[in-house]
């Protein structure tokens, strides 16, 4: 198939979008009640165009499919009549959208992204599930769904591990779950100190690798902080024996190098990946050379991810990269 062009539709491209929109809603089951997409004219696709904008898939200058922006909410990015062309289904458009869609979002300094599916189109529903958009509510026969965008950003220096830290504390509730990763020495520990002092629990916070788990309780009415270490945990069945489940519930919980196996602790998580900035050399004869080792002044790289419903609608790149 030839290459898709996505294009950030302007309201000149209004007439091509009411056909598709058209012919797409058109082609899909009765619906009751009947879908509003019908009463779209080039008019109304135009002042949506004119304002929040939106998208419109060609290939081979041809029309393929359309979806238009919806920024009534503060710090979200709503996606309203995503459509295909019905004669071209199953071929990678929606997907395109969506990706277009999410880089949208992005760059307008949003903090994720939210949709109403009909809860008649398993289908359609199957797609937004697959694509780690999370039902959160529902009105009639909608089931709005949502995702929170990830992000990524530099830290200097051990304190501005702590600043981050902090600012990540503000979001955080009892049951949250962060699941830690990053080369040894890579700063996993100093970013969980930098939460417990923003959390105001008893320290000190040091790495727990030896008694595997740690609990710090609060020291100003808030939620304790169990710090987990699964290094030297070889499988989920064993960092169930440390019984996490009876404290999760009313904790903080951080897992260090719990990556494929904290995640069952609960359905919703942020992945936080730390990694050292630079190139380090690289010896297949495993010489030693002086920038193995892992400079603590050296700038990480820090990622987070979020998982599950838990995390739809929080404000988690305006507050971190504020």
């Amino acid at each position: 198939m030839t290459a898709l062009n996505v294009i950030h539709a302007g309201p000149e491209h209004a007439p091509q979008i009411v056909d598709i929109i058209h012919r797409s809603f058109g082609a899909r089951p009765a619906l009751d009640p009947p879908s509003t997409a019908s009463e779209e004219t080039v008019e109304s696709v135009a002042a949506v165009l004119g304002t929040a904008g939106g998208l419109l898939v060609e290939r081979r200058g041809l029309p393929m499919g359309a979806m238009l922006f919806d920024e009534s909410r503060p710090g979200q990015l709503g996606l309203k009549r995503v459509c295909v062309d019905p004669d071209i289904q199953a071929r990678g458009v929606a997907s395109a959208m969506v990706g277009v869609a999410e880089d949208t979002a992005e760059e307008r300094g949003k903090d994720g992204i939210w949709l109403d599916v009909r809860e008649e189109l398993p289908e359609t529903v199957q797609f937004w599930s697959r694509r780690l958009y999370h039902p959160v509510g529902r009105d009639r026969q909608f089931i709005e769904f949502g995702k929170t965008l990830w992000l990524a950003r530099e830290v200097p220096t051990p304190d501005e591990m702590h600043d981050l830290a902090a600012k990540l504390s503000t979001l955080l509730r009892p049951g949250d779950l962060l699941v830690l990763s990053g080369d040894l020495g890579a700063g996993k520990t100093t970013f969980t100190q930098g939460l417990g002092e923003a959390l105001s629990v008893r320290g000190p916070i040091t790495s727990p690798t030896f008694v595997i788990a740690r609990t710090h309780p609060s020291l100003a009415d808030g939620p304790p902080l169990v710090h987990v270490d699964a290094y030297r945990l070889g499988s989920a069945a064993e960092l169930d024996d440390i019984d996490l489940d009876a404290t999760t519930e009313e904790a903080v919980t951080v897992v260090e190098w719990g990556d494929g196996m904290a995640e069952q602790l609960s359905d919703s998580w942020l992945h936080v990946r730390i990694e050292v900035r630079g190139a380090r050399p690289i010896d297949p004869l495993g010489t030693p050379h002086e920038g193995d080792l892992v400079d603590e002044a050296e700038p990480r790289v820090v990622t987070v991810k979020p998982h599950g419903p838990r995390w739809v609608g929080v404000p988690l790149r305006s507050t971190l990269l504020s």
